[in-house]
């Protein structure tokens, strides 16, 4: 069993609720174009690439809490799983231990 995949989707994740955060704290900057994220899998190993938004022109800020909100729940969601498959890990891995000691 490897972690380095859920190691990988933590940090691309964070990264995501980085972004996230950035664009719910900027909601009532005149002009703030978000930044989206996408996460993809790169053989194995997670990855989150982040870029602007297109720009609307709009002179509002352009960040969707419905959008950013609804990211969020995603995030915790994944984090949640990741988390608890890196405890189990180690957990079988204790159990191995204390086999052979």
């Amino acid at each position: 069993m490897n972690i380095s995949a859920n190691v990988s989707s933590l940090q691309a994740n964070q990264t995501f609720m980085n972004n996230n955060a950035h664009n719910v704290a900027n909601v009532n900057t005149d002009g703030f174009v978000p930044t989206k994220t996408n996460i993809s899998d790169a053989g194995g190993s997670i990855q989150a690439k982040s870029s602007l938004s297109s720009d609307n022109g709009s002179a509002t800020s352009q960040t969707d809490l419905n959008k950013e909100i609804t990211d969020q729940v995603v995030i915790e969601n994944v984090n949640e799983v990741n988390i608890k498959a890196i405890q189990t890990q180690d957990q079988m891995l204790g159990s191995l231990l204390d086999i052979i000691t």
